[in-house]
């Protein structure tokens, strides 16, 4: 199958992250194993979601991982011209969502593989397909840890995130957190007889809103923008109508931190707040690969383009490089088509992928 028919394929799975994707990997588990590939499907602790690990070679020898995920945000906006999970055709591009971010990447790799199927791989090549990215990386860390007893340490990653195939040696890291306050019902007219849930959230608020103050003036690394760590105050709910007195309230918060700040560490003064329950949703950390890594090299090597120094969206690329891999993003499309209506991806972007993930099982072959 071409790329193109099988970023068809892909697309034609509606694995909003949230839900399934059983089908989808059953799919790719079947045609992995057509191409002789060992596959380990690997079910999550939701019960309905899966990643999959898969190798082409000898898994006892260091090589490389070729990662993305298929889980994709949701489609509901009323702009698409067409049903957004039928892959459509206007001119050279191809529409769907998930079609950039990242399927696109996800079916031009498997496109290569069976010419890399036909090659003497010296070191092997690996293929990681995640779930909930789109949720804060949240499938990605139950495949790291069943890395160590599917294959030998891995010498890198490539992460195929939108990067116009331009490699990224860096990006932030993040945290979510929900806080929430409870109180007690009572008519408006008696607020005295209720606690008022949101009048109860307003201190941590207040704290959130000093901490991105402080963390503007903080410091800072010149190669993101902004440049320095940031946090966020993104949703707000409580209340049921303007005469009661609101029983419950919660906020949820992210934080941004650029390399070497742990994330969690920026929201973790409000857990602390008196009479406030706190529940972390998702976290990752940034992404710091140094320019002369060999890896950075490689992927010069195999994009043709100069490694850039970061960016300011997250990937799994640090959770990778957390568990010991060291890992860089280089992937087809643009992230700025990312989780927009008629996104779309490039049949000469899904090529260059394609072209890219070849000439790795090249230069394995010749180590």
């Amino acid at each position: 199958m071409t790329a193109e028919e099988l970023l068809e394929r892909l697309v034609g799975f509606p694995t909003v992250a949230g839900t399934s994707n059983f089908d989808l990997m059953d799919f790719v588990a079947d045609y992995l194993r057509d191409l002789g590939a060992q596959v380990h499907v690997l079910p999550g602790p939701e019960g309905d979601r899966q990643n999959l690990f898969a190798t082409l070679g000898d898994p006892t020898v260091p090589g490389y991982i070729l990662s993305g995920h298929v889980d994709v945000v949701p489609a509901g906006e009323p702009e698409w011209k067409a049903d957004p999970f039928v892959l459509r055709r206007e001119g050279d591009r191809l529409i769907g969502r998930g079609a950039c971010d990242m399927k696109g990447f996800d079916a031009a790799v498997l496109a290569a593989l069976p010419a890399l199927a036909q090659m003497p791989l010296r070191a092997p090549i690996h293929i990681a397909l995640s779930y909930d990215e789109e949720l804060g990386c949240q499938g990605v860390p139950h495949m790291l840890a069943k890395l160590p007893d599917l294959c030998a340490p891995p010498l890198g990653c490539i992460v195929g995130e939108p990067s116009g195939m331009v490699p990224v040696l860096a990006h932030k890291g993040k945290a979510a957190l929900r806080l929430i306050a409870r109180g007690v019902a009572a008519h408006s007219s008696r607020p005295d007889l209720g606690t008022n849930a949101i009048h109860a959230l307003i201190p941590a608020l207040m704290q959130a809103r000093d901490l991105a103050e402080e963390l503007a003036q903080g410091a800072c690394d010149a190669r993101f923008t902004p440049p320095h760590s940031s946090l966020q105050i993104g949703v707000i709910e409580g209340g049921q109508a303007l005469n009661i007195v609101p029983e419950q309230a919660e906020a949820r918060i992210e934080a941004r931190a650029i390399a070497g700040v742990d994330p969690r560490a920026l929201l973790a003064p409000l857990t602390q707040t008196a009479g406030i329950e706190a529940e972390w949703l998702a976290s990752y950390p940034a992404l710091a690969l140094a320019a002369d890594h060999p890896l950075a090299e490689l992927a010069a090597q195999l994009s043709g383009s100069t490694p850039l120094g970061a960016v300011s969206y997250g990937t799994e690329a640090g959770l990778f490089q957390q568990a010991g891999i060291p890992a860089i993003i280089c992937g087809p499309g643009d992230i700025a088509r990312a989780h927009r209506p008629e996104e779309y991806i490039t049949r000469a972007e899904l090529a260059a992928a394609q072209a890219m993930v070849e000439a790795l099982g090249r230069v394995v072959s010749a180590a």
